[in-house]
């Protein structure tokens, strides 16, 4: 079976299909006698690196509840982590998030026929996170509910901390800050209480940060992020990511587990230095992200990332006060800066706030202007500054009315409070008092 193997890892670039037969032929040998458990795991773990590359999702889906069979054989620890890892392989495929889905709770059903209940949690966990990023939030707390009574009745104390993180983070998507702020000091507690592998810690000050970050505090949001991204330096590497694994497993399959998890490792220090660079944009420290790329190896190996020039176009426009420019970084990195919710969220509010200041400045010396004239100045389209002005108004920036007719903006002087009847008012207040003290002292004559 060696041999077969060996056919299959060559063929695996050059005829992806024959090594698939090659692969599935060791897998599913009628003959068990002739194949060792350790080729069956290869030949599994192969199998599913070649769909993950082929973008087959309905493959990967069957290989996995075919395999079952066979992951009856093996120990439950090792079952486990083969399911784990063949369930995580469909990261890999482009719109594949529903078949995960679905062949999660597949396997879940396997895991409570063969009364695996370790299994059946984890798996459980790990479709808390599917539902998360499908945003199907209201399963995610209905499932998040139930494990976490389970959890504290078994005290898994590190997979409280799992389930804990990922209902802050649902929370969070919910715009609840206070209920997820209340689950991660939960799962930070859990934590305090046992040895947290410095992944999962990662998790927690990125979370963190991200919380502190909504709320406005950005200085300690930056030490949350700058924390997560330290953690992560020993994981973030291919070759450690291999040597951690178990050498009995895998030659081929072993290597791309390994640099798949060091990729993912990497892609969280890659958002936790953006979240940093974000964090010196929102304290008005543009300046200072220069600086950043000098704190060691780990910064400097994302200078050429694109998330990375996007925020440094958004500083430069910053610093710069430069409507124009800041347009030009969002529209020439949409992509970088829209499909991060964090920073878009917060781009969004430095743009609008950022237009105020240089709309209220410009329309300042002005009593009455043309609307095409302040748009000339600031450098956007009418109607985007049209639309703001009214928003203006209406938030009482400033108190005007646009006059569309003419295209004009009429601005009036700040209205003076009149205190008359406040005044009044005390004085009606008074007075009721002092009656009600006489008809008190007159009832008691």
């Amino acid at each position: 079976m060696s041999s077969l193997l060996d056919r299959a890892q060559a063929a695996a670039n050059q005829s992806p299909q024959q090594a698939v037969e090659l692969y599935s032929s060791v897998l599913f040998a009628e003959n068990s006698d002739n194949v060792s458990v350790v080729d069956r795991e290869v030949a599994l773990l192969s199998l599913a690196v070649l769909f993950e590359r082929m973008q087959d999702a309905a493959a990967l889906t069957k290989l996995i509840n075919d395999s079952q069979p066979y992951l009856v054989t093996v120990s439950k620890a090792k079952s486990s982590k083969l399911i784990r890892t063949l369930v995580d392989r469909f990261n890999g495929i482009q719109g594949g998030l529903q078949a995960q889905i679905g062949t999660c709770k597949s396997m879940l059903e396997w895991a409570k026929s063969e009364n695996r209940e370790y299994l059946r949690q984890s798996l459980e966990t790990r479709l808390v996170s599917l539902y998360l990023d499908s945003r199907m939030y209201t399963e995610a707390l209905a499932l998040t509910s139930r494990l976490l009574s389970e959890l504290k009745k078994l005290d898994d104390r590190m997979q409280l901390v799992e389930v804990h993180l990922l209902e802050s983070r649902v929370y969070m998507a919910l715009k609840n800050l206070p209920k997820s702020r209340a689950a991660l000091t939960s799962a930070r507690t859990a934590a305090n209480s046992i040895y947290t592998p410095p992944p999962l810690q990662a998790q927690l000050d990125l979370q963190s940060g991200t919380l502190h970050s909504d709320e406005g505090d950005f200085k300690t949001a930056y030490s949350y992020f700058f924390e997560t991204m330290e953690g992560l330096n020993v994981y973030a590497s291919p070759k450690t990511a291999s040597e951690s694994a178990e050498p009995s497993t895998s030659p081929a399959a072993l290597a791309a587990q390994g640099a798949s998890s060091a990729t993912n490792y990497e892609e969280q220090q890659l958002r936790a230095f953006a979240y940093m660079i974000l964090c010196k944009i929102m304290t008005q420290q543009p300046d200072d992200i220069t600086s950043l790329f000098a704190t060691g190896k780990t910064a400097s190996k994302f200078r050429d990332q694109q998330v990375v020039a996007a925020l440094q176009a958004v500083a430069k426009a910053q610093k710069q006060r430069s409507l124009a420019d800041f347009e030009k970084a969002l529209s020439e990195f949409r992509n970088e800066l829209q499909s991060d919710e964090l920073i878009r969220n917060h781009l969004t509010a430095l743009y609008d706030t950022l237009m105020e200041q240089n709309l209220v400045r410009l329309i300042e010396p002005y009593s009455r202007v043309e609307i095409t004239h302040v748009a000339k100045l600031i450098g956007l389209p009418i109607g985007v500054v049209e639309n703001k002005l009214s928003q203006m108004i209406l938030d009482k920036v400033f108190f005007g009315v646009l006059d569309q007719g003419n295209g004009c903006l009429v601005i009036f002087p700040e209205p003076k409070h009149d205190q008359i009847y406040e005044t009044t008012l005390d004085t009606i207040k008074s007075l009721s008092n002092v009656v009600e003290s006489l008809y008190v002292k007159a009832a008691t004559l």
